[in-house]
């Protein structure tokens, strides 16, 4: 391709400048040198592979793991100008067969590919045929025991080194800890690439934890204050899925189920209407997602405790990937921390059980945390904060801490005295008095202890009596239906020679948590503008059957809406306007503005 690669990102994708480390790494590629990207999701690291393949000969090969991401990509691409396809299972005979004509007739400057396609030895023998510019591996923790979503197809891909010895490589992802980069670098024989691990930091993410009591109503509290916004809610499980998405949909969201369990018509469907702004609220579990390439997410939900960091940091990472302001809300209850360590302890691989069993710790950890929540996470993945971030729960709401030697003593006294041979829901009906037949029978109405914490509620207990557990003093045997007994810590508590202090439960979020509005950075727009140019910009992607975020990300209308522009050399100017985005929508959308700021209320498509 003729021109720099300077005049590529701004005249094809619409961007003035580069990103930090995308320079460097876009060069690199270009002179042939094999590379490892570590960006945020959202930090741009398609482009780092997309515009090499631009101006190198031949066509880049990419690996991406899910039909859905591929598709996405390519209409993103197609839109703007790019000869970009796709080719996997999805395709009908003929359309494959098109697409392979393509290929070998040298029009394609990029083709999207699943693993499983790529290492089968037809294919291999097709690519030895056909000019390659590069290869970029996709999500390429997926490759490494050590990554949260490891699959073995990918374990192939080290294969293309020797097959392919002089193309470039460029292996990309958005979370590796330092394990997982070693286990990447070795699996795909990288070990001469340069590697480009960026900030972990999305700045604009406001992290919450809430302590889950009354589940249901703290989500749909939440989701409130954000009507017309788009958001995914994940749980643990599929039955717990349609759940939560028929109780939000008799409660007025729009709202709809994504699990496993559906079938494969039903999933594509219901996929297409989140993309394309037809349904707002996904309610899925984490097998959603990963193949999501939509910006305007505003809010990610976890209603149940992900499994580890790695996975939290990704699911939440899915919002605001145009870098508008966006929120990760986390439902923290301890029952989900003994389902997940059950779990674990049922895998009969021990390497992979302690792996897991450190990830889950580490997950625990970040929940329970009183402190700043970003340090807590980007310290997870070697990034040191030399501040807190300002923008968490923790920062802006700091929790109370209260004194809780006493109640401590008055739960360690129950437990010692039901006999260590109890739960902690029947060691808290003892605490507050339950005249449960169970109760009864035991004569447990007769202890001490019976009724002596009366005055709080089962969700203190519950959260005292777990506080205990995770500080040391209970030990809880998820082996034995999770009986509580003493450990050697307890004693000095029982006798008085120690006190004890925890954060007050945090249940409601506070109302900073709501959405901000009007800013793009420190930028102010128009709220009523920008209303119409999405209604402009979903009436053209329907149209066009792409989602909406391809005609247009949501920051690029922020850009419109605060700019005003009015003519072509404006419009340009806007983030996210290229060449052909300008030929092909300009005129739509500046008439659009124009029939805004003259008072005309009807948008004319």
């Amino acid at each position: 391709m003729a021109g720099s690669p300077l005049k590529s990102l701004k005249n094809i994708f619409g961007y003035e400048t580069y990103r930090p480390q995308q320079q460097e790494i876009i060069e690199g590629l270009i002179q042939g040198e094999d590379a490892f990207v570590l960006m945020p999701t959202g930090g741009g690291k398609s482009l780092c592979y997309q515009i090499p393949a631009l101006h190198r000969p031949g066509v880049g090969i990419v690996v991406s793991p899910l039909i859905s991401l591929m598709k996405d990509q390519v209409d993103a691409l197609q839109t703007c100008g790019v000869n970009a396809a796709f080719y996997n299972s999805s395709l009908k005979s003929t359309e494959a067969r098109r697409v392979l004509a393509m290929l070998h007739g040298g029009k394609l400057d990029l083709l999207y590919i699943a693993p499983e396609r790529l290492i089968g030895e037809d294919f291999i023998q097709r690519l030895k045929d056909i000019p390659i510019s590069l290869f970029a591996i996709d999500e390429a923790h997926c490759i490494s025991q050590w990554g949260h979503d490891f699959r073995p197809e990918y374990s192939q891909l080290g294969r293309l080194r020797k097959r392919f010895p002089t193309i470039p490589m460029i292996a990309l992802t958005a979370t590796a800890e330092s394990h997982t980069r070693l286990d990447i670098l070795d699996r795909l024989d990288l070990r001469q690439a340069r590697c480009y691990v960026s900030s972990f930091d999305r700045p604009n993410i406001r992290y919450t934890v809430l302590d889950k009591i009354k589940p249901l109503s703290q989500l749909t509290g939440f989701l409130k204050n954000r009507r017309g916004e788009a958001g995914i809610v994940y749980c643990l499980s599929r039955k717990r899925v349609d759940s939560i998405a028929a109780k939000l949909k008799s409660a007025g969201f729009n709202a709809a189920p994504y699990h496993a369990g559906l079938s494969a018509k039903e999933r594509q469907k219901v996929q297409e209407d989140f993309l394309r702004d037809d349904v707002l609220i996904m309610v899925a579990t984490v097998a959603f997602g990963m193949g999501i390439d939509k910006s305007n997410i505003r809010f990610v939900v976890h209603y149940d405790l992900p499994k580890n960091i790695e996975s939290y940091y990704q699911e939440t990472g899915r919002a605001g990937r145009d870098g508008l302001a966006a929120e990760a809300l986390l439902l923290f209850g301890y029952g989900d921390i003994a389902i997940a360590r059950s779990l674990i302890e049922h895998t009969n691989n021990q390497e992979r059980k302690r792996i897991e069993l450190h990830k889950l710790n580490a997950m625990v950890a970040f929940a329970e945390a009183s402190s700043c929540r970003r340090r807590i996470l980007l310290g997870y993945f070697d990034e040191r904060m030399e501040e807190d971030c300002g923008n968490c729960d923790a920062c802006l709401h700091p929790p109370e801490m209260i004194d809780v030697t006493e109640d401590a003593r008055k739960a360690l006294s129950c437990v010692y005295r039901v006999g260590q041979r109890f739960g902690i829901g029947h060691v808290i009906d003892v605490l507050r008095g339950s005249k449960k037949e169970r109760i009864m029978q035991l004569r447990h109405d007769h202890l001490s202890t019976y009724g002596i914490g009366a005055d709080k509620s089962q969700e203190y207990w519950g959260g005292l009596l777990h506080h205990l557990v995770y500080r040391g003093f209970l030990q809880q045997d998820v082996g034995n239906y999770s009986v509580l007994t003493l450990t050697d810590a307890a004693w000095p508590v029982l006798r008085g020679e120690e006190t004890l202090a925890m954060a007050a439960p945090r249940v409601k979020p506070n109302g900073a948590t709501k959405s901000t509005r009007r800013k793009n950075g420190d930028t102010d727009y128009d709220e009523k503008l920008f209303g119409r140019l999405r209604s402009l910009r979903k009436t053209l992607a329907d149209a066009a059957g792409v989602p909406p975020f391809v005609i247009f990300s949501d920051i690029s209308l922020v850009g419109m809406a605060a700019a005003l522009p009015t003519d072509d050399e404006a419009f340009l100017n806007v983030h996210g306007v290229g060449t052909h985005k300008l030929e092909r929508y300009g005129e739509k959308f500046l008439a659009e503005i124009q029939r805004y700021l003259h008072g005309t209320e009807e948008p004319d498509v």
